[in-house]
Parts: C-alpha cells; structure tokens; sequence
C-alpha cells in the first residue's frame, strides 16, 4: 500500500493522501509504515504515544505547541471533519510566523505531518470529530504553550461564520511576537 504526498504552503508541513482500496464490504487502508513514513515525508523520527480527542461542532483547539522538547505530530481525523492549521514558530525559519491549512476529515482519510517547531490546531465543523495523532514526543503540560487562534499578526482565514468554543488555555493564547517560540 502507498501513500500519496504532497507538498503544502509550509515546505516542511506534508499531507499525506493514503491509497484507499473500497469493496462492497467497505475499504481499508494502510494509516501509517514506518518505512513509508521514513522514504516519504521525513527520516529519523520515531513515534513515541499516540492520542485520541474527541470535540464537537465549533470548538477550536490551539494553536499549540512544545518548548524545549518540540513534538512532530501525524495527524488525522477518524469520525468527522475539521479545517486543520499549523504555524511555523521557529524564530529561525525564513517562514516563521506563516501557516497553512487544510481539511481533514473521515472521508477524505487524510493525514498532516506537523514537524517539530510548528503550532498546530484545528476547528471542528462536523457535528463532532474525532481526531488520532501520533506524536514525536511525550506530552510535558509545563512546556506547551499557545498562539492566539485570533492573533492578526498571523491572519489565519478559519472557514467559519460563528465565534468557537475555546478552553481556557485557548482562549489564553498570545501573539506571535509575545510568544515563547523555537529557536
């Protein structure tokens, strides 16, 4: 089985297209390989915990991210849909501050690999969604930060006509240039 790869806005950020075989009974598709995952999007990343969300329509998770111990992340979405973000935070970068966006969904079984150094969120616009991501790195609540879903600095284009529903440490977030990013 072989996955697609394309490239997006971001040249580090890749979505990842699965061949997808359907019959009668319903379909199956290879989600991850490690060593498709090493030829094709990037070498010497080990996953190190695997996490399950589940949200309902208009919540917004993120932007966040790790400090210290960066997590690379896979992304996708099992039940449902969401309009997905990442945002380059590594002071470093020629494309820092810049974000790109896509729609992950169960049907159309994409995946997102966010690299280490990059916020990441998403906005539900199903009635619910479940998401599954593996991640590079363990998560440390003390180290996670987040950007504001908001900040103009960064003028995300969020697909929606409505005012999310944020937790607290969302609705916290700061600005990208006040922010603890990645050097």
């Amino acid at each position: 089985m072989a996955n697609k790869v394309m490239a997006t806005s971001l040249p580090d950020v890749k979505l990842i297209e699965p061949d997808v075989f359907r019959d009668a009974l319903g379909f199956v598709f290879e989600s991850f390989s490690a060593d498709e995952f090493a030829e094709d999007v990037l070498p010497g990343f080990d996953f190190v915990q695997d996490r399950h969300l589940r949200a309902v329509r208009g919540v917004l998770r993120g932007l966040h991210y790790q400090v210290q111990r960066p997590q690379g992340r896979l992304v996708r979405v099992v039940v449902g849909e969401v309009f997905d973000v990442v945002v380059d935070v590594r002071l470093n970068s020629p494309q820092f501050g810049k974000w790109s966006g896509t729609y992950l969904s169960a049907e159309n079984q994409r995946q997102i690999w966010v690299p280490p150094g990059f916020a990441h969120g998403f906005v539900v616009l199903s009635e619910a969604a479940e998401c599954l991501w593996k991640t590079t790195e363990y998560w440390f609540p003390e180290l996670e930060r987040c950007l504001l879903w908001c900040d103009p600095d960064i003028g995300i284009e969020w697909p929606i006509d409505f005012e999310p529903t944020l937790a607290a440490k969302d609705a916290a977030g700061r600005r990208l240039y006040e922010a603890e990013n990645i050097s």
